[in-house]
């Protein structure tokens, strides 16, 4: 299964860290954000991964180039600047992906959350995508989705959506080329009881501020946890 990283925005409530520097550059505990999830990617047994660029993104092709160091292959999905959203993005790079189900990853978050599990769960029946939960943080406290009984619904009580989620190609049927977010499209999947999920009870960071990258770094010097 490949995998595609959302690496495109510029992260406006980070800077200045993003003024001179693309936000998944960000270093945390002696490697950068990115090289956090190339690495448990590589080690879950992913061997191709698309990453999309947008601000400041010639940094990321640079410091990554093809792969080899990271013992994968990168591709890369060019938007230029203004990026597209999530939803664009994702659409644009489609052709790099495949027709099979990827595994999406969104490269501002740390976590230890177990990519490799995902891989091997894949996407059952006729299932459009398979959401990572997590409990909502304090500056995210109303939450996205409920989680019920393995399926994800747009009701109450909800979780927060991870940033990581297993997406089926066929999620994007009828989109065109353009910006647009990825939640609507998740909505109409979960209104056809197509969305599946599970609640990560690990460590999950999602880095907006200066603040949480801080916290992402104290997280990341702990001893491993089971997630």
């Amino acid at each position: 299964m490949k995998a595609f990283l959302l690496a495109a925005g510029r992260g406006e409530r980070m800077r200045p860290l993003t003024d001179h520097s693309p936000k998944p550059l960000l270093p945390l505990a002696g490697r950068s954000l990115i090289e956090w999830h190339l690495q448990r990617l590589a080690a879950a047994g992913v061997g191709e991964v698309v990453i999309n660029l947008g601000w400041l993104g010639e940094r990321i092709r640079a410091a990554l180039g093809d792969g080899g160091g990271q013992g994968l292959a990168i591709r890369y999905s060019d938007e230029g600047w203004p990026a597209l959203e999530t939803g664009g993005g994702i659409f644009r790079a489609l052709p790099l992906l495949g027709a099979e189900p990827f595994l999406l990853v969104n490269g501002d978050v740390w976590t230890d959350a177990d990519f490799g599990a995902l891989l091997r769960r894949g996407l059952v029946a006729d299932e459009l995508a398979h959401l990572l939960l997590v409990a909502n943080p304090p500056q995210h406290p109303g939450g996205d989705f409920a989680l019920r009984e393995g399926l994800v619904e747009d009701t109450e009580p909800r979780l927060t959506y991870s940033g990581i989620a297993l997406l089926h190609p066929r999620l994007f049927d009828g989109c065109v080329d353009g910006a647009f977010p990825l939640a609507p499209l998740l909505r109409r999947a979960m209104a056809a009881g197509r969305v599946s999920g599970a609640l990560h009870r690990g460590r999950w960071s999602d880095i907006g501020t200066p603040e949480r990258l801080a916290e992402a770094e104290r997280q990341a010097t702990l001893p491993p946890t089971a997630a």
